[in-house]
C-alpha cells in the first residue's frame, strides 16, 4: 500500500506562512484554497499547521468515524477564556457528565413546552415595532433570542440586561476575529482590543453570577436546564460549583442565543432580497395559520418556513468553520495527519460546493423539498456539526427559528434600508458586521387577520 501523502497547499510567506491572507479574508481564503488545491489543504500559520477540510467524506471521518483521534482545536480551546469548561470546550468525562445532565432539557418532548414562550417573547418584541420604522434587525434578534434562552433554559428574566450582554458579546466576537487568541504571547500586550475583551467577559460574568445567585436563593428544583444542573448532585452525588454553572450558562448564552439570532437575521435579509420566496412563505402562513399565532402543532405544517431557515444556514452558516486537533497520528482521505495538526472543517466552503448543491450561490428554499437533507452525502450540510458532539440544541434552535420567523412574517414585510449593504464578520460565529438595517412594512390584511398590535 502507498504511504499516506502530505496534502497540497499554499507555500505562504517566511515565518508567518498564510496567516496574513487567512485573517485578512478567512472566507475568501478558504474558498480559494479549496478551488486551487482540492478537498484537503495544508496551510501553515507560523509554527501551526492547519488542514482545511471541504469534502463531506473528510469531515465525516473527523467528526464520526475517527472522532477518538481528535479533540477541540487550539482556537476553540482559547474560547475557554470566555466559556470556561462548558459543553463546547470541555473534554472527556467532565464533558460526558455535563452532556448527560443537559440532554433531558433538549429532548423533543421538553422543547415542545418552550414553544408558547418563544411566540410570546416575539409578540412582545412586535409591540415595540411601528410600520415605517427603520430598525437594526440583528440587534432585535439578539435581544429576543437572549430573552428566549434565559426564560426557557434558565428560568430567569434578563430583558433589562440584554443591551449590556449584547454589547459585551460584540466585543468578544471582535476579539476572536483577530489572530490574538492563537498566539498567547500577544495576549500579554496592553492592546485596547484585549482590554475591551476582558471588560466584556467581566460584564457577562456579573449577569450570570447574579442569575445563579437568584436561582440558588429560590431553592432547588425546576424542569429547565439550570434547575437540572443545580440538582445534578441528586443523581450522581456531585453538585456543581458556581464556576461550573457559570461556564455552562456562558456556553448557552453564546451557542444558544447568538447563533439563532444570526440565522434569523440572515433569513430576513435573504427574504428581503428574494420577494418571490417571501411571497411563498406568506402564502403558507395564510393557509396554515389562518390568522392565528404559530404553535407547536402547526410547526410540522410550516414546511416552507423550515426550508427558509435551512437554506439561510446553508448560504450564511452561523458557524462558518468547526475546529479539531489530532491527538494521534492518523489518516484522512489518504492524507497523513500528524499528531497536533489543527483541522478546520469549513461549512462556508462545503455548503457552497456545486457538487452537492445546484446553483450554490442562489438562495432557493425549494431545494430542500423531496427530503434533500437525507439525499445529500453525510456532512455535505452540517450547520450544527455532527457525531457525538453535534450541537445539543439543534432541535431547540430549529423550532425557535421557525416560530420566530413565522410570527414576524405574519405581521411584517421587512425591506432592506436603502443605504444598507451587508458586511460579514467571520469569527467564532458569522455575524453581519454592521447589523441588518430594515424598514418595517405591515403586511396588507395582517391587521384585519390578527388584530391590531398593542402599542402601550
Amino acid at each position: 500500500m502507498a504511504a499516506p501523502k502530505i496534502p497540497p497547499g499554499p507555500r505562504g510567506l517566511p515565518l508567518i506562512g498564510s496567516a496574513l491572507a487567512a485573517f485578512r479574508d478567512p472566507l475568501g481564503f478558504g474558498v480559494h484554497c479549496a478551488r486551487t488545491y482540492g478537498d484537503v489543504v495544508r496551510v501553515r500559520f507560523g509554527t501551526l499547521v492547519f488542514y482545511l477540510l471541504c469534502h463531506p467524506q473528510a469531515i465525516e471521518q473527523v467528526l464520526r468515524q475517527n472522532a477518538r483521534h481528535f479533540i477541540k482545536d487550539r482556537g476553540t480551546r482559547m474560547l475557554s477564556a470566555v466559556l470556561g469548561q462548558g459543553l463546547l470546550t470541555s473534554e472527556g468525562e467532565h464533558w460526558r457528565r455535563q452532556r448527560r445532565l443537559a440532554q433531558p432539557a433538549f429532548g423533543f418532548d421538553q422543547i415542545q413546552k418552550y414553544a408558547t414562550s418563544m411566540v410570546a417573547s416575539t409578540q412582545r418584541l412586535l409591540e415595540e415595532w411601528r410600520p415605517g420604522q427603520t430598525r437594526d434587525l440583528h440587534a432585535d434578534m439578539m435581544r429576543l433570542t437572549l430573552e428566549i434562552v434565559a426564560q426557557t433554559l434558565f428560568g430567569a428574566a434578563v430583558a433589562d440586561k440584554a443591551e449590556r450582554v449584547g454589547r459585551a458579546m460584540e466585543q468578544v466576537t471582535e476579539f476572536f476575529a483577530t489572530p490574538i487568541p492563537l498566539f498567547p504571547f500577544l495576549q500579554r500586550l496592553p492592546l485596547p482590543i484585549i482590554q475591551r475583551f476582558r471588560r466584556a467577559v467581566r460584564d457577562i460574568d456579573a449577569v450570570l453570577y447574579e442569575t445563579i445567585a437568584e436561582r440558588r436563593a429560590s431553592g432547588p428544583g425546576g424542569d429547565d436546564l439550570l434547575g437540572r444542573f443545580l440538582s445534578g448532585h441528586e443523581t450522581d452525588g456531585d453538585s456543581m460549583t458556581d464556576l461550573q454553572l457559570r461556564d455552562e450558562l456562558m456556553t448557552l448564552f453564546l451557542a444558544g442565543h447568538e447563533t439563532t439570532a444570526i440565522a434569523l437575521s440572515f433569513c430576513f435579509y435573504l427574504l428581503a432580497r428574494n420577494p418571490r420566496c417571501r411571497q411563498r412563505l406568506e402564502a403558507e402562513l395564510d393557509e396554515v395559520l389562518q390568522g392565528r399565532p404559530p404553535t407547536i402543532d402547526t410547526v410540522p405544517r410550516l414546511r416552507y418556513a423550515e426550508w427558509v431557515v435551512r437554506e439561510a444556514m446553508r448560504v450564511y452558516p452561523p458557524v462558518p468553520s468547526i475546529g479539531r486537533e489530532a491527538v494521534a497520528d492518523c489518516e484522512i482521505m489518504g492524507f497523513a495527519v500528524p499528531k497536533g495538526t489543527q483541522m478546520a472543517l469549513m461549512q462556508w466552503v462545503t455548503h457552497r460546493d456545486p457538487r452537492w448543491f445546484d446553483d450554490p450561490e442562489v438562495f432557493r428554499p425549494e431545494r430542500w423539498d423531496n427530503d434533500l437533507a437525507r439525499r445529500l452525502p453525510r456532512c455535505a450540510y452540517f450547520p450544527f456539526g455532527d457525531g457525538a458532539r453535534i450541537c445539543i440544541g439543534n432541535y431547540f434552535a430549529m423550532m425557535e427559528a421557525v416560530l420566530v420567523l413565522t410570527t414576524i412574517a405574519q405581521r411584517y414585510q421587512l425591506e432592506l434600508a436603502p443605504d444598507f449593504k451587508l458586511e460579514l464578520l467571520p469569527s467564532v460565529t458569522l455575524r453581519p458586521k454592521r447589523g441588518v438595517k430594515v424598514v418595517l412594512r405591515e403586511r396588507i390584511g395582517a391587521a384585519a387577520q390578527l388584530g391590531p398590535i398593542s402599542h402601550q
